[in-house]
């Protein structure tokens, strides 16, 4: 390995990527342009993480030279790739991160149904804890303030959004004593 390898850097999380419980993708970003550069390189890494840690309690794996934290919750597992010398901490830290940021916008329910209802959320705040392997933010109330979650799923949640468009009511306020 050349001294350069070693030398520290902003670039720590080489890949982000969440399973389901039969170890299919939901998920999956990865940073670092040279490992896994094909589809079926990643999704045969991911296989190969999910073989080693679905029936494990460790929250770190090592394979293939890279550091994996993990966690798992109901049907889902998250895991934070990073390269062979990466700090855990820091990897442990963005994992952190981005669990307690789905357990808020999911209302505590982080499984697979509710994480694919909520997918374009989920997306929102793995871009808001990293960008480009660069992890810019470690605070899940931060993350969930920055993306502005709870405003798009109160918006959603009461199912009006498509009608005040149909309507042309862009304030999402409809006077339901009318009839239609």
């Amino acid at each position: 390995m050349d001294s350069a390898s070693l030398e520290p850097t902003l670039y720590t999380v080489k890949a982000v990527f969440i399973l389901d419980n039969d170890g299919n993708r939901l998920l999956s970003k990865y940073y670092d342009p040279d490992i896994f550069p094909y589809m079926k390189d990643q999704k045969n890494f991911e296989h190969n993480v999910f073989n080693k840690t679905h029936k494990a309690d460790n929250e770190i794996a090592f394979l293939d030279g890279m550091t994996i934290v993990y966690k798992s919750s109901i049907d889902l597992f998250i895991y934070v790739v990073g390269s062979a010398q990466e700090n855990e901490l820091m990897l442990m830290s963005v994992l952190s991160c981005l669990f307690e940021s789905l357990s808020l916008i999911l209302r505590k329910n982080v499984e697979r149904r509710c994480l694919l209802d909520n997918m374009d959320g989920v997306f929102l705040i793995v871009d808001e804890i990293i960008d480009g392997g660069v992890i810019l933010e470690s605070d899940p109330q931060q993350v969930v303030q920055k993306v502005n979650y709870k405003e798009m799923v109160s918006e959603t949640a009461y199912g009006f959004v498509l009608f005040d468009y149909i309507t042309g009511n862009s304030e999402g306020q409809t006077d339901r004593s009318q009839p239609l």
